[in-house]
């Protein structure tokens, strides 16, 4: 009885959505709806194991989880912290590996040290704010932006960044540097808290299907590298 009902997934669009698909096809799951590139679909189906998906932005991605309107998100760990929704985060996916971090120029080491009263720009004002005001207890004045942040201290509006970071190569090429990290940043998978209680054992098995595989994977590594 428990299996009649379909399981939502909301995913992440772009790599994300990707990378979750190619983890799932690992454990048997497909959904080859999706790989149709024409399609005009916003919801598609895998009928063998009741499972529905549909993609959506980022940051949209916890409040369909939160409502119920998806059971499971996948999304990466900045999205979870910026949103900071009521859902379970039950799985490190560990694919999107980057990191939280402090940056600017070299300069403003020396204000971060003094606990000084700075300006910090930002696409994620709410983990800026948790950081300086809950870790660090220093008063900052926090600037929210939606394009390139990496302006802000290159054009005076702000003294430093809160941004994620990959490569830092950006940073290099615009005279910035990371001054401080605030953490670890990789694909989360996200559970509805009703959908924890009444489909456990659905979303457990899953869950443990991913564990397995990636245990597989790592010995088979492993072997590989020997």
């Amino acid at each position: 009885m428990e299996e009649t009902r379909y399981l939502t997934f909301a995913l992440g669009k772009g790599r994300l959505a990707k990378k979750t698909l190619e983890l799932l096809e690992e454990i048997g799951i497909t959904c080859e709806e999706m790989k149709d590139k024409d399609s005009r679909k916003l919801v598609f189906v895998n009928e063998e194991r009741k499972l529905r998906f549909f993609l959506a932005k980022g940051p949209d991605v916890p409040t369909y989880v939160e409502y119920g309107a998806a059971d499971i998100g996948v999304v990466g760990k900045d999205t979870v912290l910026e949103e900071n929704r009521r859902v379970y985060e039950v799985l490190d996916l560990g694919f999107g590996k980057c990191r939280m971090c402090v940056c600017g120029p070299e300069s403003s080491r020396e204000l971060l040290q003094h606990h000084e009263r700075i300006r910090v720009a930002s696409k994620y004002p709410n983990i800026a704010k948790d950081y300086f005001y809950n870790k660090k207890h220093q008063t900052v004045d926090i600037i929210r932006l939606n394009g390139s942040v990496e302006l802000g201290p290159m054009v005076g509006l702000s003294d430093v960044i809160v941004d994620i970071v990959e490569t830092g190569s950006t940073l290099k090429e615009n005279g910035l540097t990371i001054l401080e990290e605030i953490c670890p940043l990789s694909a989360r998978m996200i559970v509805n808290q009703v959908s924890m209680q009444m489909q456990t054992d659905r979303i457990k098995r899953l869950i443990n299907e991913i564990r397995q595989n990636w245990e597989l994977e790592k010995v088979r590594k492993e072997y590989k590298d020997k």
